[in-house]
Formats: structure tokens, sequence, C-alpha cells
């Protein structure tokens, strides 16, 4: 409940205060089924154009623990993260995630690379998709990288793509997780050019 509230009013202040929003091909986005939601991460505003694009779908996010501090923690908590130590990811990196997408009615929003200054893929995406039987959304987001530029109603396009099926993938070795992220990473070159052929229209 906390989650869309909260959801829907940063809705309408982004609308309010920018109002120069671009959502596209939402309609790949699966209505019956729990997925996870994986993007290049960019900026800090990623999850929340992910998850309001995403509406009414509720999510749950891999957090690092250092985010967890009074009061921020406490309302990214109800958001619904969970926090992750990145030098020791453990278990529960995979069991918190894999149980929700499983028998919970929530989706999962992860960034392949892990964190902002990183192009590397990692393995976890393709791991959790595989253990939990849920397919992978890409999406991408173009836009402000600061509060300033969003303020100042810089464009910002968030753009679907076509669910990605893992199931022929028959082991997580290092094989089956590099064709994975090379999914991955295709859709997201995909996206970026049809976000890219949009704005010369």
């Amino acid at each position: 409940m906390f989650f869309a509230v909260l959801r829907d009013l940063v809705a309408a202040l982004l609308w309010l205060f920018n109002g120069n929003i671009h959502f596209a091909s939402r309609e790949k986005i699966p209505k019956k089924e729990n997925y996870i939601l994986v993007a290049p991460h960019r900026s800090f505003f990623d999850p929340v154009f992910m998850a309001i694009g995403a509406r009414p779908k509720r999510f749950i996010f891999m957090a690092k623990k250092e985010l967890f501090v009074p009061i921020f923690g406490w309302m990214i908590k109800h958001c619904g993260a969970f926090p992750i130590d990145r030098n020791k990811p453990g278990s529960e990196a995979l069991k918190i995630p894999i149980k929700e997408l499983k028998s919970g009615n929530r989706s999962l929003v992860m960034f392949p690379t892990g964190t902002r200054h990183s192009n590397s893929l990692k393995g976890g995406v393709a791991v959790i998709a595989k253990m939990a039987k849920v397919r992978i959304v890409p999406v991408v987001y173009q836009g402000p990288s600061t509060l300033g530029q969003l303020l100042l109603r810089k464009r910002i396009d968030v753009r679907y793509g076509d669910p990605i099926d893992i199931f022929d993938i028959k082991k997580m070795n290092n094989d089956g997780i590099a064709k994975i992220s090379q999914r991955i990473q295709s859709a997201f070159d995909q996206l970026d050019k049809e976000i890219n052929l949009s704005k010369t229209k």
C-alpha cells in the first residue's frame, strides 16, 4: 500500500515539475506474471521511472546496505527494498527475490551492471530468473542524470522491450550466463536505437 501511494505521489510530482516524459511500448510488460525488470543503471532516477511506467505492478529492489540509515532506510524498506552487502552478497541476495517471484505478487527491479559506473553485465539476473522460472523484461531510460536537469524539463524517455525467455538455457555455467547477458545487452542496444529514432521524428 505504501509503495503504491508513494509511487503515485512521485509520479504526479514528476509530471508537475518536468512534464516532458515519454513512455513507450508499455504494452510489452507482462500483465499476469511476475518478472525481472532490468535496465542499464544510468541515473538515480532509473528505478523511479521504471516502476512508474510499469504501474500497477509492485516491485522489490536490491539496495546496498549503506542506504538503510534512519528514516531513508525505513522509507525504502516500505517501498520494497531489501539490503545487500555488495562485498559479501550471501545467499539472501538470491533467496529473497526468488521466493517473492515464485510465490508473491511483486516483481523484481535489477540493474545487471550493479552500479552506475559499470557497463559490464553480471550474472545475478540470469541466475535469479532461471531459479524463479520468470522472464526478463528489458527497459531503457534516457534523460536527466541530475535533479537540476530534471527541473529544467529535459526530455525523459523510458522504453520497454519484449520479455526475454531464458528457458532454453539448460545450465547456469559461464557459457549459459554469457548467452543470457548477450540477449539482455542486445535488447538494451535495440531500445536505445528506437528511442534515438523516435527523437528524430
